[in-house]
């Protein structure tokens, strides 16, 4: 599997980067507004133009004044976008024309090996306008004329970030074959570490906690029971008791990077403080994602413990989000070693069930029962008919369910499909997916297939 690259959008604050970054990919996910330094409660996201797929991150902008003076607010936060970056895209403001915190971040950013895209935001009346020009004085190559707001020239400027973007590197086992790669992921300080010390049996460097790391550990390849895997580590980067906001931004980042390059996460926890609100992110960033998904609740060694006490935070966790249902999890304490391989057979399965593909006709049947069960709505006075399903992809298994009126169809009638899609098959450890699809132009699919 190839690794995922990295475009980082850069830039002052109120040039329009939340906008682009809502634009590429289509949906509102950063918060736009004029004020400088709003806080977003999710900054990257997994984009594709023209068949690529790369992770796109939107940063805050630097901020004049504050605690710091301006040159130390232009390093700390450029400097930490550059190491995680393959590519940079540079955002100004037509309007404003070249300002002063734009040849501040210009001066770094000509010194990084990182290729740098120059678009000039603001640009409504294209192609009329033609201020983008000004910014050639900054030095960088060809001003790119955009309106992220309207979305005009974002086309042409995301054609050229496919065209930057580094040619991806294909890993493998040491065999030459790829096998499933399964990334350790979670919050600082759970012990992800230890946890792949021990599954290895040997210690090992990851990546180190200084600012300006610039990659994650390299992978570690072996085979179990046969099967050729991958490690993935993402356990280097620690959090202290003051840390930089930009390093805990860019720690995000090397998490997500690592999930959208796995078959299967393994989510670690600590036993101690189990499931804070940073545990459920991570564990719903990879169920959204698509992949199988592991629990680990570790240092289960300083838990004391009666016959009830494991049952019971099962319980508890279970009860914080429904899709943790079908997560299978296991307690293990990277300290003694307790239990920690059993992560390995529990992510083959959860890989299996991810690939595993559901024969039409079964489903059908199953669809079948679920409608006779409980009709779908009516909409606008009109029945609606829910005609026949089909698996359409696996990783992650995804059904394509045909009907007279799809979009009429609600999404706690969704659910319940596939609820109970999953009382007949389980697919434990893996998402499940259900589409609504009209059934005016596809043909039914035979019953033997």
């Amino acid at each position: 599997m190839a690794r995922l690259p990295t475009v980082v959008i850069v830039g002052r604050p109120n040039v329009g980067k939340s906008t682009l970054f809502n634009r590429v990919l289509a949906q509102r996910l950063a918060i736009v507004d004029g004020r400088p330094g709003v806080t977003r409660d999710r900054i990257f996201a997994c984009a594709e133009w023209s068949g690529r797929r790369f992770l796109l991150a939107d940063t805050g902008g630097i901020v004049e004044g504050g605690d710091g003076t301006m040159e130390r607010a232009v390093r700390s936060q450029t400097l930490s976008a550059v190491a995680e970056a393959d590519l940079l895209v540079f955002v100004v403001d037509a309007k404003a024309g070249p300002h002063p915190l734009d040849e501040a971040l210009v001066a770094l950013l000509r010194r990084s090996e990182r290729p740098v895209i120059l678009a000039v935001n603001k640009l409504d009346n294209l192609p009329f306008d033609h201020s983008h020009q000004d910014f050639w004085s900054l030095g960088l190559g060809e001003p790119l004329g955009i309106s992220a707001l309207s979305g005009k020239g974002s086309g042409d400027l995301l054609d050229r970030v496919v065209a930057e973007l580094p040619e991806t590197d294909s890993r493998s086992n040491g065999g030459g074959a790829t096998g499933l790669r399964l990334a350790i992921v979670g919050r600082p300080n759970v012990g992800k570490s230890s946890i792949v010390n021990r599954i290895l049996g040997e210690d090992r460097t990851v990546v180190h906690s200084a600012a300006g790391t610039t990659r994650d550990a390299v992978d570690s390849s072996f085979r179990y029971c046969g099967r050729p895997m991958a490690l993935v580590d993402t356990a280097g980067l620690r959090r202290k008791a003051k840390v930089d906001d930009d390093l805990e931004f860019y720690s995000a980042i090397r998490t997500q990077r690592a999930v959208y390059d796995s078959d299967v996460c393994a989510a670690v926890v600590d036993a101690t403080d189990p499931l804070n609100a940073q545990d459920m992110r991570v564990l719903r960033l990879a169920w959204d994602a698509g992949k199988g998904l592991v629990l680990l609740v570790n240092k289960w060694d300083l838990v004391r413990k009666d016959a009830m006490t494991a049952p019971r935070l099962e319980r508890d966790m279970r009860s914080r989000a429904p899709f943790l249902d079908w997560v299978s999890m296991v307690f293990v304490s990277a300290l003694t070693g307790q239990r920690v391989r059993k992560v390995l057979d529990l992510a083959l399965a959860a890989e299996g069930e991810r690939q595993r593909r559901i024969p039409t006709s079964e489903v059908n049947e199953v669809l079948g029962a679920l409608v006779a069960r409980r009709p779908p709505p009516v909409h606008r006075g009109r029945s609606v008919k829910i005609r026949y399903a089909t698996q359409a992809v696996v990783r992650p298994p995804t059904f394509a369910v045909f009907a007279n009126y799809p979009q009429a169809v609600p999404d706690h009638y969704v659910r319940y499909l596939r609820n109970g899609f999953r009382a007949s098959w389980a697919f434990t450890g893996s998402p499940l997916r259900v589409r609504l699809r009209s059934d005016r132009r596809a043909p039914k699919p035979s019953s033997s297939a």
